[in-house]
């Protein structure tokens, strides 16, 4: 490359003058619509709007005497997802799914002068109801508390990104684990006495949505000790009922005896 090169360009970009702002970042959930601002009031027919998507600035929409949605682009993951404002030369993206995630810019040109904004947007996957599970520890975690006295839960969520799990009880956190881009399965464990009258959540979240399963100990922990006295207590009348019923049967054939020898 020449230096005459060179000078003419960056005496063109002097000329030109271009103006960057920062970078602005946008969350939505997926399915949702979210609106590009490019903060024109009124474009001409002679300025230029170039819409840019990811690391490789993708052409994905135009504004130059024509408007333009380049529906191929990045692999047609913006096929019929794609508006334009004719007035501001905004960009709306429909229909959003964790592929539009990443980063867009905007090149405005209005007569000698480039003004460039860039975007942020990440959208996140709508968010399940976490699923819980009860379950025997084959190593209890304390030889103080019997294995009977105690109740293990999991709570477990399948194919998620960039979300926190978490158990509480009552507004207290107890345990959470974060998983960032990864799309994976991710599960918590909660150790609870078989007494406890506590209120148990256990809450899948992003930062813009969350999803909670709220805990019923009697649905998934059963009280051994109350399970063995109910079994003894209905043994025990089951024995009395038979020692009454054979009792009364000996008293009547004692009886019937008797009364046969008088007669």
């Amino acid at each position: 490359m020449s230096r005459t090169f060179v000078f003419f360009c960056l005496g063109l970009w002097r000329l030109v003058g271009v103006e960057t702002d920062e970078m602005k970042s946008t969350e939505v959930m997926e399915g949702d619509s979210v609106t590009l601002h490019t903060d024109v009031t009124q474009i001409h027919s002679d300025d230029l709007i170039l819409w840019t998507f990811g690391s490789k600035a993708t052409h994905i929409a135009r504004i130059n005497r024509a408007r333009e949605i380049f529906n191929n682009s990045a692999n047609g993951r913006f096929r019929d997802r794609l508006q334009l404002d004719n007035q501001t030369g905004s960009l709306t993206i429909t229909n959003t799914s964790t592929g539009h995630s990443g980063p867009y810019e905007v090149e405005i040109v209005t007569g000698n002068k480039i003004s460039v904004k860039t975007f942020r947007v990440t959208v996140y996957a709508s968010l399940s109801i976490p699923d819980i599970t009860s379950y025997s520890p084959s190593n209890p975690s304390s030889s103080e508390t019997p294995p009977s006295s105690r109740c293990v839960l999991l709570c477990s969520v399948m194919n998620v990104t960039r979300v926190t799990l978490s158990w509480y009880r009552g507004s207290e956190l107890l345990s959470s684990i974060s998983i960032p881009e990864l799309n994976t399965t991710i599960s918590l464990h909660l150790e609870l006495e078989h007494e406890d009258n506590n209120t148990y959540s256990c809450v899948l979240n992003n930062p813009i949505s969350h999803q909670a399963r709220h805990l019923n100990i009697s649905e998934f922990c059963h009280t051994t000790s109350c399970i063995n006295y109910a079994h003894s207590f209905t043994e025990a009348v089951i024995r009395l009922v038979i020692s009454v019923l054979v009792g009364v049967a000996t008293i009547a054939v004692l009886v019937y005896d008797i009364r046969s020898r008088r007669v």
